[in-house]
């Protein structure tokens, strides 16, 4: 297979623009790093055109290994036909060229072969051939009591355990059929008995029927969750009437024995071959390949839905450089209080115990307001863990208390906090410091600048994936850590305050190269150019062309390399500067200038349009982040826990986590409501990300509470009335004729929290 032109066709671009993709990436280039430098090259291709184009890249290099593989396989067998070899090199997927491979894939002895070593292979052709011949005659000439075969019975047995499996491993009947039963199929779920009790978290599992294809990956992690704990029976039904599809599968098998409804003798034996051909054989096998491209389709869903929350978490908005207080909230444990400065350094810690059982409230207040006037702190992150909403009260009663201190309070996500406080590179950043302080930390920097905090912490661990521990870990791990270099790259990084673990999220640099530059810096201080990075330890010319465009150095010797152009093309820079006649520093900033130029007179051999544009619209914002402008929500006083809630009420929220099925918003109570994808907008939405995205400040509407189960769910439609609250929501239906769902089918929280089971 052609990999070049596969992907070009997939991508609708030109061969040459993938070929050239290609070498980058074999030469070690990133794609960041090609998606912004290197336009030239691919012509114009974007990032999400890179990370497909790798994707796949990476995909059909591993088929046409397996190709080979395959093809050197049958052909040590010597059953390489002219015919078979052209099908294998043809096949396109992983799947077809495993079905063309099956019937020559060194197997355990199967009954087939057994017949097979005892003479029948002639029985079972002879038979497939003339059709006239009545088997029971015709099989006692192969009754061998030595071999086996003691009767025309058991004669008659070997030969259909012969044709059986010539059939069920013929890749045209396989294909046809699997794809029948994949637009077909219907998944049947039901408890398993007795554990009834032990499985009410999949209570609308119980009883409940889907067509195969059209199972949304949330709910079909789910189901396969369900299985799993043992909790759930998955059973899969070729089709809705599933006796009569059941015929007709094995009518294209006796279609494919060439079987004809006739007089002929043979015939009646051959169509009950096909029949149990279809029940034991192949029906067996698609019910696993079926169920296997299920969970597939439903993990690649998985990671897309992770990756794009973490991807929007990531690029939230920086509150800045501002010295900044970290509360971490505890009841019993007390609240943690951290101090840094605007860089992030540490200056002070302590513990307050301002709620039960100590309840030292004003001890508390007084503590946090000596605090914030010795440092001067202008900002307050609060944890939204346990004793949130009563640490948020503790910090407006200083506020009201000392009104003299001029501070903002934001509440934030402190998931994977508590696993930095125990990580090695926490330990390594304040080995003296108490594990449970770590995490204030952690919650006053992430508000600073939450991409620099969170790069720290696996990202499995921050908590924006829909069943992210039931999915492939390593296909997880290396989606989102492309998310992450993207993000990092896409923001660009301060060289002189970046921590060990933001660099080496730079495209180029390794974990060991990322401590060395922070060891010269530690040394020699700050980097006062790019040039500098050159001298650091075991980072070579390569990786220096990788890393140097998304390394910034503020306040340095040249302002261009507070930007994001590349040293390679500062030589455009310096004909800019020739042909104006003005210096860096007065081009710098000036908008209406740089746009009167015309960019087509500063290309060369190397630097063509795109680069040159994109020069002259950084040197309009020199290291712009594309992060957005800093917001925070407050929350309403008052309403504090979930029993605080009425339906009806309009409240002000932060959106936490975005999945197939709608929003999970974080109002202030300990617990985030849900806004089903039905009450995302007023008008009909397909994706909830086209409505939100995580960090999203938003507007809802209380629809429906249930404090026993702590469920919240809310409406972002602009006007909401009863008729909304019991209106029967689309979702789940139980579609098999002879199974009625257990499970609700009205009303938002019956629904709604069906479809967030697992999260």
């Amino acid at each position: 297979m052609d990999v070049i032109a596969r992907i070009a066709e997939e991508l609708a671009v030109k061969p040459q623009q993938v070929s050239a993709t290609v070498a980058l990436l074999d030469e070690g280039a990133t794609v960041p790093f090609i998606a912004r430098y290197r336009k030239e090259v691919t012509g114009n291709l974007d990032d999400t055109q890179l990370r497909f184009l790798a994707e796949r890249l990476g995909y059909l290099r591993e088929l046409n290994d397996r190709r080979e593989t395959v093809l050197n396989s049958i052909a040590t067998q010597g059953k390489l036909t002219p015919e078979l070899e052209l099908a294998i090199k043809a096949a396109e997927s992983k799947t077809l060229l495993e079905d063309l491979y099956l019937p020559y894939k060194p197997k355990r002895r199967t009954k087939a072969q057994i017949a097979r070593e005892a003479g029948l292979q002639p029985l079972a052709d002879t038979l497939l051939a003339d059709r006239r011949l009545i088997p029971e005659q015709f099989a006692a000439q192969f009754i061998d009591a030595e071999k086996g075969i003691v009767d025309t019975a058991s004669a008659l047995e070997g030969a259909r355990q012969i044709i059986m499996e010539q059939v069920a491993e013929n890749a045209e009947v396989l294909s046809e059929l699997r794809e029948r039963v994949w637009q077909q199929g219907i998944v049947h779920s039901t408890v398993v008995a007795g554990k009834e009790a032990e499985a009410a978290k999949f209570k609308d599992y119980f009883d409940y029927a889907e067509a195969i294809h059209k199972i949304p990956s949330h709910r079909a992690l789910a189901l396969l969750r369900g299985r799993n704990e043992d909790l759930l029976q998955l059973t899969l039904k070729p089709a809705l009437d599933e006796q009569v599809e059941h015929e007709r599968c094995a009518q294209v098998v006796s279609r494919h024995l060439q079987v004809k409804d006739t007089a002929k003798p043979a015939d009646a034996w051959l169509a009950e071959t096909a029949r149990l051909a279809w029940k034991i054989k192949l029906f067996t096998r698609i019910d696993v390949d079926l169920k296997l491209k299920l969970r597939e389709a439903a993990e690649q869903e998985s990671i897309r839905v992770f990756a794009s929350n973490l991807k929007d978490l990531l690029l939230a908005a920086p509150a800045g450089a501002k010295t900044t207080m970290g509360l971490d909230p505890g009841i019993r444990t007390g609240v943690k209080v951290a101090v840094v400065d605007a860089t992030g350094k540490l200056l002070d810690t302590t513990t307050i115990y301002p709620h039960p059982p100590r309840q030292q409230w004003h001890e508390s207040i007084e503590t946090l307001a000596k605090l914030i006037k010795q440092h001067q702190v202008q900002l307050v992150s609060i944890g939204n863990g346990t004793g949130s909403r009563e640490t948020d009260t503790l910090v407006a009663d200083v506020m009201k208390q000392y009104g003299e201190l001029k501070f903002t309070k934001i509440t934030v996500s402190e998931a994977g906090a508590s696993v930095y406080s125990a990580s090695e590179l926490a330990a390594k950043e304040f080995p003296a410091l108490d594990v449970s302080l770590r995490g204030a930390v952690s919650i006053a920097r992430r508000l600073q600048d939450p991409l620099a905090e969170l790069v720290k912490i696996e990202p499995k661990s921050i908590g924006v994936g829909q069943y992210q521990h039931d999915v492939n870990q390593v296909q997880l791990a290396r989606g989102l850590d492309a998310v992450v270099e993207d993000c990092v790259n896409a923001v660009g990084v301060d060289v002189n305050t970046a921590s060990v673990a933001l660099l080496k999220q730079v495209s180029g640099l390794s974990a060991s190269v990322s401590e060395n530059i922070v060891a010269f810096r530690n040394e020699h201080g700050a980097f006062k150019n790019r040039k500098q990075l050159k001298k650091v330890p075991r980072l070579g010319e390569k990786a220096y062309e990788q890393a140097a465009g998304f390394l910034r150095v503020m306040n340095g010797d040249n302002p261009l390399d507070a930007s994001a152009v590349h040293p390679e093309a500062y030589p455009v820079v310096e004909a800019i500067i020739t042909k104006t006649n003005k210096s860096i520093r007065d081009l710098i900033g000036q908008s209406q200038f740089l746009r009167s130029l015309n960019p087509v007179q500063f290309t060369n051999e190397q630097f063509g349009l795109p680069t040159v544009s994109d020069i002259l619209q950084e040197l309009e914002k020199p290291g712009r982040d594309p992060r957005p402008e800093f917001k925070s929500v407050e929350f309403q006083a008052g309403i504090e826990k979930i029993s605080d809630l009425k339906v009806g009420m309009k409240l002000a929220g932060v959106v936490t986590n975005v999945a197939n099925f709608g929003a999970f918003v974080d109002i202030g109570v300990h617990q985030d409501g849900l806004v089903h994808i039905s009450h995302l907008a007023d008008t009909f939405i397909k994706d909830p990300r086209d409505a939100v995205k995580t960090g999203d400040m938003v507007k809802v509407t209380v629809l429906e509470i249930d404090v026993e189960r702590k469920r919240i769910a809310l409406s972002m439609k602009s006007a909401v009335d009863a008729s909304d609250i019991k209106a029967e929501r689309p979702g789940r239906q139980a579609i098999n004729k002879q199974s009625k769902p257990s499970a609700p089918q009205q009303g938002t929280m019956g629904n709604a929290f069906a479809k967030a089971l697992g999260r």
